[in-house]
C-alpha cells in the first residue's frame, strides 16, 4: 500500500501545486482557463490519438467490459437517483446528483496516471471507459435536463446531443486514431514524435489545471458533498468491480484497470454542465473539491487492492 502510495504521490503533488497557483492567485481564473483548453484541445489529444493509433480496434473493443462498466456504473447512478427522489429533488437536480455520483475525471487524471502506473496496454480499457462516460452519461444528462425544460425529447436536443459528441476532441481523438489503426497507415517519425512531445504536456498540463480549476471551486452544501463523494470512491468502484469480476468477467489485469478508473474522483466537466445549465453548480463544485482530496488516500488503496489481481 505504502509503495501505491508514493506511486501516485507526485500526481496530486502537481495537482496541489495547481491548487496553490490558483490559490494565491499566481494563475488567475482566465489562465486556467486557457491552460485548460490546451490541455484538453491539444495535448491529451495528441497522447489519446497516438496511443489509439497503435491499437487494434478488435483488441480494444470488449464487449464484457463495456457490459461489466455500464451495468455498475448504471446501478451506482440509479441508487444516487433513487436518493435524491426520497428528498424530493426534481429531475435536473437528481440527474446531476447521479452524474456526480459516476463520472470520473478519466480524460484529465486516470488516461495519463493509469498509463504511467499499470503500463501502456491500460489504455485500451481507459479509452472504453472513457467512451462510455462521454457517449452514454455524458448524453443522457443532456436529454434528462433539456427533456425536463421543454416537457419533450425534440430533434434540436437530439441534434445538440450528437454535435456536443462530434466536437469533443477526445472522442474525435480516440475515434481518428482507431480508424488511422484500421487502414494500418505507420505514423511517420516526425509526425509519431510531434505527438509524443505535445501528448508529454498532457500529464503534467492536465494534473496542474485540476489544481487550479479547484482552487476557484466553493464549498457548500458539505454532507451531500460527502455523500456524492462515497458514491464515486467507495460505491462505485465495489460495483464496477463486482461487474467485470462476477457478472461479466474479463481478464484480471483489463478488470483491475476498469475498477482503477472508476475509483477516480468526480470530474471537471461536472461542474462545467452544472454551470451551463445552471442546475446544482455549488454541490457539483463540493463535490469535485472533497473527492479529490479523499481520492489521495482511496485510489493509492484501489490500485493496491487491484495489484494482487
Amino acid at each position: 500500500m505504502l509503495a501505491i502510495f508514493l506511486k501516485t504521490l507526485p500526481f496530486f503533488a502537481l495537482i496541489s501545486l495547481g491548487y496553490w497557483a490558483g490559490r494565491t492567485r499566481f494563475f488567475s481564473e482566465e489562465a486556467t482557463s486557457y491552460l485548460t483548453k490546451f490541455v484538453f484541445y491539444f495535448a491529451l489529444s495528441a497522447m489519446l490519438f497516438r496511443f489509439s493509433a497503435n491499437l487494434s480496434l478488435a483488441n480494444v473493443l470488449n464487449w464484457r467490459l463495456v457490459g461489466g462498466y455500464l451495468w455498475g456504473t448504471a446501478f451506482v447512478y440509479g441508487i444516487a437517483t433513487a436518493v435524491a427522489f426520497v428528498r424530493k429533488l426534481d429531475v435536473p437536480t437528481a440527474a446531476m446528483e447521479a452524474q456526480c455520483a459516476v463520472i470520473g475525471n478519466v480524460g484529465f487524471l486516470g488516461a495519463p496516471m493509469l498509463v504511467l502506473l499499470l503500463g501502456e496496454q491500460a489504455i485500451g480499457p481507459v479509452i472504453l471507459v472513457l467512451a462510455v462516460d462521454l457517449i452514454v452519461f455524458s448524453s443522457l444528462i443532456v436529454i434528462l435536463i433539456t427533456g425536463t425544460r421543454d416537457g419533450q425529447l425534440s430533434i434540436l436536443m437530439l441534434r445538440t446531443v450528437g454535435l456536443g459528441l462530434l466536437r469533443n476532441p477526445m472522442i474525435v481523438a480516440i475515434s481518428s486514431g482507431l480508424v488511422w489503426s484500421a487502414l494500418a497507415i505507420p505514423i511517420p517519425e516526425p509526425m509519431n514524435e510531434f505527438l509524443a512531445i505535445l501528448g508529454g504536456a498532457a500529464t503534467p498540463g492536465a494534473l496542474f489545471a485540476i489544481g487550479a480549476s479547484l482552487a476557484s471551486k466553493s464549498a457548500g452544501q458539505v454532507q451531500i458533498a460527502l455523500w456524492l463523494s462515497f458514491c464515486k470512491l467507495g460505491l462505485h468502484p465495489f460495483f464496477v468491480a463486482i461487474a467485470v469480476l462476477y457478472l461479466f468477467p474479463i481478464d484480471a489485469y483489463t478488470a483491475g484497470v476498469v475498477i482503477s478508473a472508476a475509483a477516480l474522483p468526480v470530474a471537471g466537466n461536472v461542474y462545467m454542465l452544472a454551470q451551463h445549465y445552471d442546475v446544482a453548480p455549488h454541490r457539483a463544485s463540493t463535490a469535485i473539491l472533497f473527492s479529490t482530496v479523499f481520492s489521495i488516500a482511496t485510489v493509492s488503496l484501489v490500485i493496491a487492492w487491484v495489484g494482487q489481481f
